[in-house]
């Protein structure tokens, strides 16, 4: 991984286990500065690649101990110093072999950035010693612009003011600022808002598997999309496998660092990564399987306009396409505003007296350029877009949707392209309802599914199924048989209205089988709650005498009489919780196992039971 602990000796497993196994117990306040007396301080570099083109953006310093001393951990020796008071002159010095290695390597003729780690601890202690990085900076020629100052997340801040003051000292000489392990301490947003990086780097623990855990992905996701949107950048730390990479780089990480990549070296090496190339689907809204659901599948990209330009650019793009009826605002590929065709003209170019245009002219686009007044992020539902609509004011009713993807610039839909493609999909959904129950059919219900598969939810799939509903059929009559489908249909819907979410979904895959999509903290009340309610249901929809004895007798699959046990159900749940799934076919073959496994488990107890990845219960 890029980083252990922050304070990395680590170049590979074998080491890792060989420092683990030599914890530096014995470490006190005489063997740090012994250390340091001897210069037994090294430092590697590990590459941080652009996403973009594989090329390198910066190198993180790591600091190592040289082979004489590789007995004691970095990660213990930084804590020991903290106890010990001696955190300051161990991160100057930390720091000064880092920016005098840099140099001497030519990090300077590489136009790549100097990432060096440093402790909040070291930034609040009275012995610290104010200007010692400007000097260091000055004394090897490196531009303070060209360094950035790691702050991990997982330190303890004690005195907020001060270290506050001592980053805004950094920032003001120019200095840019990284948070560090993002997500593995408990500083988290409020770090956040009182830094105010230029960067963000997710802890290791996020990345790692990124690509099994849904919990991760929807983590990692959402961080980067609240930092794209506040024009932060995010590194992606730790990367050890190539799904990992493939993974935060469609999510639109900007930069990446991790073993996969590139191990730490005492050189400035790795001029580039093996980047994969991704390629993204477009696809049309009005396909006949109405697939589509998302407002980025309808997105429609505009090239942006930088806030520096000047408004005539803003008018020409205006004049030259008559069709085009907004224009975004961007930085960095960060979304800061939005023009909008007929209030621009009308405001800007027309003016009250019809001297807009001579009295704005040599304005910039920042001067004049709206707050969008809705934007989503591209996996957002189309329906939950058109409820948000209903929140905007009259006047911006009709203005284009702005489209982000983590936080940046994506594309923009007209108004009336989405309400083109919710009516196309409401009559593919009516189209599809089950004739008997008005449930959702089995279209409906793999698009359900995909739709949350894409968004990387975590659910839970009820597969609910009617116990010997054919010999029941078959005894009492189809009229019957109906009477108890649309009974179960009418207890379900009605059970997962009761649970609060609007996350839950039912459908009806076709005769006696139903689906139910719950969160997974609820679904095992949820499937309770249906037995219970159907149980209660059990003397309508038999004989009085049938039900009294609990039986009755019917013909078998093999035209032979056999006595049957009353109505129940099966319900075999799949988690996402428990399962990678990859796809609906994915998810189906699971879910054979454990509907086998459920209706084994009623058979041999005579009841309804409840199968959740092979725990029984029932």
């Amino acid at each position: 991984m890029t980083s252990r602990s922050k304070w990395d000796v680590v170049i590979d497993s074998e080491d890792c286990i060989s420092e683990n196994r030599n914890s530096a117990d014995g470490i006190d306040r005489q063997t740090i500065l012994e250390l340091l007396d001897n210069n037994s301080l090294t430092t590697h570099f590990q590459p941080i690649f652009s996403s973009k083109d594989g090329t390198v953006y910066g190198y993180e310093a790591l600091t190592r101990i040289k082979e004489d001393r590789k007995n004691i951990n970095i990660g213990e020796l930084f804590k020991k110093a903290i106890v010990t008071d001696t955190i300051s002159s161990l991160d100057v010095k930390c720091r000064g072999n880092a920016i005098s290695l840099a140099s001497s390597l030519g990090i300077n003729h590489i136009n790549a950035y100097l990432f060096i780690n440093i402790c909040p601890e070291a930034l609040t202690d009275p012995a610290h010693s104010v200007g010692i990085t400007d000097e260091l900076a000055d004394e090897w020629d490196i531009s303070k612009e060209r360094i950035i100052l790691e702050v991990t997340e997982e330190s303890a801040i004690h005195n907020c003011k001060l270290f506050k003051e001592a980053i805004a000292y950094y920032k003001k000489r120019g200095y840019k600022i990284a948070i560090d392990d993002f997500g593995a301490g408990y500083g988290g947003l409020k770090m956040l808002s009182v830094i105010e990086p230029d960067f963000v780097k997710i802890d290791h623990h996020f990345i790692s598997n990124i690509d099994k855990a849904t919990v991760k992905f929807n983590l990692v996701d959402s961080i980067a999309s609240a930092c794209h949107r506040i024009g932060i950048k995010v590194i992606a730390e730790g990367i050890e496998q190539e799904e990992e990479l493939k993974v935060v780089m469609n999510m639109g990480i900007d930069l990446l660092q991790g073993y996969y990549l590139y191990k730490p070296s005492p050189i400035l090496n790795g001029d580039r990564a093996e980047i994969p190339i991704l390629h993204s689907k477009k696809a049309n809204y009005y396909s006949t399987n109405g697939e589509q659901c998302f407002i980025g599948d309808i997105a429609h990209r505009i090239d942006p306009i930088p806030p520096s330009a000047h408004l005539t650019a803003a008018f020409n793009r205006f004049i030259k396409n008559p069709e085009l009826r907004s224009l975004p605002v961007t930085e960095d590929d960060r979304v800061v505003g939005m023009l909008h065709r007929n209030r621009f003209l009308e405001n800007n170019v027309l003016g009250k007296y019809g001297y807009g245009m001579h009295l704005n002219a040599t304005k910039c686009i920042t001067d004049i350029m709206e707050q969008p007044s809705l934007m989503v992020e591209a996996n957002t539902t189309l329906e939950d877009v058109a409820q948000r609509l209903q929140s905007r004011r009259f006047e911006f009713l009709y203005d284009d949707i702005c489209i982000t993807k983590t936080g940046k610039y994506f594309g923009t839909v007209a108004v009336h392209i989405l309400l083109d493609a919710i009516t196309e999909r409401s009559l593919i959904l009516a189209r599809n309802a089950n004739p008997l129950t008005g449930l959702p059919g089995n279209e409906s219900i793999q698009r359900e599914i995909n739709k949350r598969l894409s968004q990387n939810m975590h659910f839970d799939v009820c597969y609910i199924d009617i116990d010997n509903f054919k010999p029941y059929n078959d005894h009492y009559g189809f009229e019957k048989g109906d009477m108890v489908i649309k009974t179960l249909a009418c207890i379900i819907e009605e059970t997962i209205k009761q649970d609060g979410f609007d996350f839950s979904f039912a459908g009806h895959i076709g005769g006696d089988d139903f689906i139910v999509i719950i969160p997974p903290q609820i679904s095992i009340p949820v499937c309770e709650k249906i037995i219970s309610e159907f149980d209660a249901t059990l003397p309508a929809l038999h004989d009085t005498d049938d039900y009294n004895r609990g039986c009755y007798v019917s013909k078998n699959r093999k035209n032979e009489e056999e006595t049957f046990n009353l109505l129940s159900i099966s319900i075999g749940i799949v988690s996402t919780e428990v399962y990678k799934i990859t796809s609906f076919a994915h998810l189906a073959s699971i879910a054979t196992e454990v509907k086998k496994a459920a209706k084994m488990k009623s058979a041999s107890t005579c009841r309804s039971s409840i199968v959740r990845d092979r725990r029984l219960m029932g």
